[in-house]
This record gives structure tokens, C-alpha cells and sequence, in this order.
């Protein structure tokens, strides 16, 4: 079994120069892609559960899932709860197997995102699992605008709520569907000049890849959230099992299809972070 805690697969980041990717799941189809694809690479991987996944699956069916595709994997695999926002949906991910919590409190005041942050990562330290928090808010792709991290205030958020992982806002946007012009480097040295904690970038789809590699390997990111990405991927694979034969409507056949080209859709973006057999 290579079920494992988000601290245990970014504190050897951290160490040794890589980044793991957080990928965002929607159902088994690209979950199992996600793991095969992790496994080709030899690198760990982080199954993420975000709410538009959890919308569509109940919490302990993810946490099932999750743990059934860690247990006979050859790479460790992280059960993680992306954006959980509040203590009751985070304690039901604690009670359905995750094995990392996120919890986000970026829209709220400072101080209440570090308390309400701190609570949650004295739960999941007090079960053994692992804590994500986020300061600074990242904001979404024709949606809310994103608030930068400030890092006298990321020094006091990791200082102050414990959490093994910090998602900073640093230029990062959530489901960009192109390129952007890439991350604040400026910003992201001073964060990571009055702090500890491993750093993550959510709305990785969005940060060029060749920046992705340079973070991965030259600062304290260690983790990159990819979602957009590999969806449209998925969508596109997808697309093309269907169009493919019009005639057939056997749901099982045409996902099948969908494997393969996700698999190497997901083995370019691991391979950009490093850690594995290069």
C-alpha cells in the first residue's frame, strides 16, 4: 500500500529540488489515468477531491476510490480534499480516508483564516494526516479577481496555523485555459525568504511550462495544482471516442478510449516537475 500524507511526499520536494502535481479529479476515469500516469513516471502523485468533484461523488465514495487505486499502486499516492470551506467538510474527509485536507479561508479576514486554518490543521495533525492552507486569494478565470500574497502575512499564516503546505497567490489564476504571462518570481522569492513551508501554485494550467520546471526545481513550490489542463485532455479524447463511431452508446467503451491519450497527457505535465526516473 503507498497511501501516504501530503507532508510525506513535499518535505522530500523540498529537499531534493522537484515539485508533485496536485491533479484535480472529476471521476474514476481520470483518477486511474492520473496513478498510471504517475507510476510510468515514477514520480508520487496527489488525487485531488474539489468541490465541483465532490458535487458530482459523496465524500466517503471518493475516499474509497482514492485509497483503493493507492493500495496497489507502485508510487505514493495522496488522498487530498482541494478547497474544503468548512470544519464539518473537512472532518468528513478526515472520517472517509483522506489523508491531507485543504482548507480554504482566503476570502476571509486574516486573523479568522488563521484561526480557522489552525483548528483544522490541530485535526488533521492530531489524526496523522496533513494540512493545507491558503493566504492571499487566487482568483478564477473570468471570475473573482485574485488578491496577492502578502509575505509578511504568509510568515505569520505559516507560522502561526502550523499547516504543511501554503497555496500563495503569486499571478496564479484558477481554470486558465491558456498560458499566461507566467508567476510573480519577485514575490514568490520573498515568501519564500521569511518561510518554511512548502509552497503551492493552484491554477497550474496557466504557468507556461517552462516556468513550471524552472519552480519546480529553483524555489520552495514543491507542489503545482493542475485541473484545466488535463480535463481538456479528457474533453478532447473524449470528443473523438464518440465522433469516432455514432452509432455506439456504450458508456464503459467509449470512456476506455479516453485512457491512453489522458495517461500521456498527464506524463508531460509530471515530467516537468521532476523528482523521478529522468
Amino acid at each position: 500500500m503507498t497511501l501516504a500524507t501530503l507532508a510525506d511526499v513535499l518535505q522530500p520536494a523540498l529537499r531534493q529540488g522537484y515539485a508533485v502535481g496536485g491533479l484535480v479529479t472529476l471521476g474514476w476515469e481520470d483518477m486511474r489515468a492520473y496513478v498510471a500516469a504517475a507510476e510510468a513516471e515514477a514520480v508520487p502523485v496527489i488525487l485531488q477531491a474539489g468541490p465541483s468533484c465532490r458535487a458530482h461523488t459523496p465524500l466517503p465514495v471518493l475516499g474509497k476510490m482514492f485509497r483503493h487505486l493507492a493500495e496497489s499502486a507502485s508510487v505514493p499516492v495522496v488522498a487530498h480534499l482541494d478547497h474544503g470551506y468548512t470544519l464539518e467538510e473537512c472532518r468528513e474527509a478526515l472520517d472517509s480516508g483522506f489523508t491531507s485536507l485543504m482548507f480554504d479561508g482566503s476570502r476571509k479576514p486574516l486573523a479568522q483564516n488563521i484561526d480557522e486554518t489552525a483548528a483544522i490543521a490541530e485535526m488533521t495533525h492530531a489524526a496523522g494526516i496533513s494540512c493545507e492552507g491558503e493566504i492571499g486569494f487566487v482568483g478564477y478565470s473570468g471570475g473573482e479577481s485574485s488578491a496577492g500574497t502578502d509575505p509578511d502575512e504568509a510568515a505569520q499564516f505559516a507560522r502561526e496555523t502550523g499547516v504543511d503546505a501554503m497555496a500563495i497567490s503569486v499571478g496564479n489564476v484558477h481554470l486558465q485555459q491558456e498560458s499566461s504571462a507566467g508567476l510573480d518570481e519577485d514575490r514568490i522569492r520573498a515568501i519564500e525568504a521569511v518561510t518554511a513551508v512548502p509552497l503551492v501554485i493552484h491554477g497550474g494550467s496557466g504557468v507556461p511550462e517552462a516556468q513550471r520546471r524552472s519552480l519546480a526545481r529553483g524555489t520552495s513550490i514543491c507542489k503545482f495544482n493542475i485541473g484545466t489542463e488535463l480535463r481538456m485532455a479528457f474533453g478532447a479524447a473524449l470528443r473523438d471516442a464518440v465522433n469516432r463511431d455514432p452509432e455506439r452508446f456504450d458508456r464503459v467503451q467509449i470512456l476506455s478510449e479516453t485512457h491512453d491519450p489522458l495517461v500521456d497527457a498527464t506524463r508531460t505535465v509530471l515530467r516537468a516537475f521532476g523528482g523521478g526516473a529522468q
